[in-house]
């Protein structure tokens, strides 16, 4: 089998051949899946490794203590040989991974070959094909939960360890230094607890997926935005618990927790950062100062760990196995959401390599995950098609005034945000409304002015002096009406969503190539908003990759509501969802070729992660329980230095060298309805070019549909086909 090693002496780092463990009694083989680069432990295990020996001695003051103690008692020459063959000797690097059980040791019952596992340990859960992992060192993967987020128990379980030793409370502030892997799950962590948290990091990017995941405020400790939303945040009294989850050889975090912290408050240390701490500072607060010793109880315990003796659950609630569980049912419930944090994921084979990108600083990263070839667990990954069109176009049409629409529904939508700005329009001829019951259409032409109602959608289809075709019916209508459309050769404007399964969309693109008409245009209207377009503007060109979050409090449903009968209309987000992709890949200008999605039980609330080419991300918030005063959409995107945020389409802001804010809007939103309409009548009027290509609403229509794919599957989701 093949392992990662370095060797301390020259630094080397390999892969190499080597021969495959034994299963013993008291554990389990497991083949892994992925396994986790702690970019905090290993990476200064390999910037030691790297180190002259003067370094090596420095940066470990504690290992020269046991050689001196080794030369007063063996003598120079013995310990020159004992610490040259140590040094000069292959290491193993890693300590949290997932993989399949292969073969199961004497003496265990509770899982059985086949079975996913999540494995801990920096003797047990190593960067290598095949690990013999003892029962306390496992444990069992719930189902649904993604064999890569698995991967993240071990620094799952480490972070909750200094969480309890927190003892946080509902409704404390705390304090989290350093944003790294450690730092990004202690924030996510806290806030399930009920905590309120400020973060401090000096990247700006750390900070804000900081914020992203749940953070009150976050900003450089050097800066005064953390002192000032502390004393915001506590009222002036300072924090109740710090945690110091920093690495390095500076003193700041230490001082920092203890300017920050409340008059007898606790500080908890997590990482392996300097801890000279500041007498005075300390003793006037009372400061309680707590270690957090790794996984939890256990951790060192050779009982414990090898010979599998667990302590009684009524003197130690939480040991090292019983937190790795905790950690991964918190994922699997949604509750802790690991996929933002990974940056990157690199075969197996392309280790070395990726170890020095990290080294060099070309891979900046927050995780970054090992995946291993050949694993029948990743074999069956969802995947959607994202099919392309090829199309011989049908000669455009010449320009034309006046443009005759036709109305295929009536609701509430339609007579609300469309038909207003239509009706008003030079240049446009409402001609002829539909619906399926002869009052709704009179009502329509009453209040519009339609030339004609009906109920006989194949008589408008075959009116030749309709130019376009509006579908605003039920969702589970739209694809074969647009479908239809299209035949009959009309330019159509669709409302969200264009499809509900992979099938409605198939079918709307054969006839898109059985006609050559390709007139198509979704109501995806936002990337038409003027707020949003001037934003976007003046944010400017980027070059580096994005993070973009979008909360959207959709609120719930009335009683009685058609969007409710998911069994035919499909699920709320598969109605909706499509405005938020379509506002994020403009955005980020791509379409997205991954989806994660996870869904809290109990109602319609989803985490939505997108993926681009360039790494770029996009978290959709979409939540139905929250409260009614809190603002319907608000979108942040952060790139190369610069922020955009827009407030509910209400105020938009652009942070960089210069900072600007446009006026606030009045009390109506304008979320591009008008405009979107106008670029639509305009390429009807003149046979130009739709304003969206139909590509991008392939795509989007996609990486809709692979939402409820990936709830269902527990996986991110490939979207799969030519882009």
């Amino acid at each position: 089998m093949k392992q990662v090693v370095q060797n301390y002496k020259s630094g080397e780092l390999a892969v190499l051949d080597v021969p495959a463990p034994g299963c013993k009694p008291g554990g389990v083989l497991v083949r892994s899946a992925y396994s986790l680069i702690s970019t905090g432990t290993e990476l200064m295990k390999v910037s030691e490794a790297g180190m002259s020996m003067l370094g090596k001695a420095r940066s470990r003051p504690d290992q020269v203590a046991k050689v001196m103690q080794s030369v007063a008692t063996n003598g120079v020459p013995a310990t020159y040989r004992k610490v040259m063959g140590k040094l000069d000797s292959y290491t193993p690097l890693g300590y949290s991974l997932c993989g399949v059980v292969e073969q199961v040791g004497a003496g265990i019952d509770d899982v059985k070959v086949g079975d996913l596992v999540a494995c801990a340990g920096n003797e047990h859960a190593l960067h290598a094909e095949l690990n013999w992992v003892p029962k306390n060192l496992y444990a069992p993967v719930p189902d649904g939960l993604a064999p890569r987020h698995a991967a993240f128990g071990t620094v799952g379980s480490i972070a909750m360890q200094g969480v309890r030793q927190g003892e946080s409370q509902l409704g404390e502030v705390a304090l989290v230094i350093g944003l790294g892997l450690i730092g990004q799950l202690v924030v996510q962590l806290l806030t399930a607890s009920g905590v309120r948290v400020v973060g401090a990091d000096p990247d700006p990017v750390r900070c804000e997926l900081a914020e992203r995941l749940g953070a009150a405020a976050c900003g450089d400790p050097a800066s005064a935005a953390v002192e000032a939303a502390v004393a915001e945040l506590t009222d002036g009294h300072g924090v109740d618990q710090v945690y110091l989850a920093a690495g390095g050889g500076s003193n700041q975090p230490v001082e920092l927790a203890a300017r920050l912290c409340r008059d007898r408050g606790r500080v908890i240390d997590i990482g392996k950062c300097r801890l000279d701490l500041p007498w005075n500072a300390y003793y006037e607060k009372e400061l309680d100062v707590r270690f957090s010793r790794s996984y939890g109880p256990g951790r060192y315990d050779p009982e414990y760990e090898l010979e599998g003796r667990d302590y009684p659950i009524g003197y130690v609630r939480w040991t090292e196995r019983r937190n790795l569980a905790c950690f991964l049912d918190l994922v699997a419930r949604g509750r802790v959401d690991v996929e933002p944090l990974i940056s990157h994921v690199a075969d197996f084979d392309d280790a070395v390599e990726t170890y020095q990108r990290l080294k060099d600083g070309e891979l900046k990263a927050v995780a970054v995950l090992f995946q291993y070839p050949d694993q029948a667990v990743e074999a069956e990954a969802p995947a959607v098609a994202v099919p392309t069109v090829s199309v011989k176009r049908s000669p455009a049409r010449a320009a034309k005034t006046p443009v005759r629409l036709a109305f295929v529904g009536a609701g509430n939508y339609a007579t609300s945000m469309l038909l207003p700005h239509l009706a008003q329009r030079d240049g446009v001829e409402l001609s002829t409304v539909v619906t399926t019951t002869a009052l709704s259409a009179a009502n329509a032409q009453r209040k519009f002015g339609f030339a004609e109602a009906t109920t006989d959608l194949d008589a408008v289809l075959g009116d030749k002096s309709i130019d376009a075709v509006f579908v605003v019916t039920r969702h589970s209508s739209h694809a074969e009406l647009t479908r239809k459309a299209l035949l009959a050769g009309k330019t159509v404007f669709v409302e969200k969503p264009l499809a509900l399964s992979e099938d409605e969309l198939a079918g709307v693109l054969a006839a898109v190539e059985e006609s050559g008409n390709d007139r198509l245009q979704v109501g995806f209207n936002r990337r038409f908003a003027p707020l949003l377009q001037e934003a976007r503007e003046r944010f400017g060109a980027r070059t580096g990759p994005a993070n973009l979050r979008y909360l959207v409090n959709a609120g719930r449903l009335q009683h009685g509501s058609w969007y409710l009968q998911q069994g035919s209309e499909g699920s709320r987000f598969a109605g909706e969802g499509g405005h938020f992709i379509d506002t994020a890949s403009w955005l980020l200008d791509a379409d997205p070729v991954s989806v994660y999605a996870v869904a809290p039980s109990g109602n319609e609330d989803l985490q939505v992660v997108l993926r681009y080419p360039d790494g770029s991300t996009a978290t959709i918030s979409y939540v139905t329980t929250g409260p009614a005063s809190l603002p319907k959409e608000t979108l942040d995107l952060v790139a190369d230095g610069k922020a955009l945020r827009l407030d509910d389409f209400v105020r938009a802001s652009v942070y960089g060298r210069k900072k600007w804010v446009s006026s606030r809007l009045p009390k109506a939103r304008d979320k591009g309805q008008n405009a979107e309409l106008a670029a639509f009548i305009k390429a009807v009027r003149t046979g130009g070019p739709m304003p969206v290509p139909l590509q991008s609403l392939v795509a989007t229509t996609a990486a809709t549909l692979a939402v409820q794919a990936g709830l269902a599957g527990g996986a991110p989701v490939t979207l799969a086909g030519p882009r």
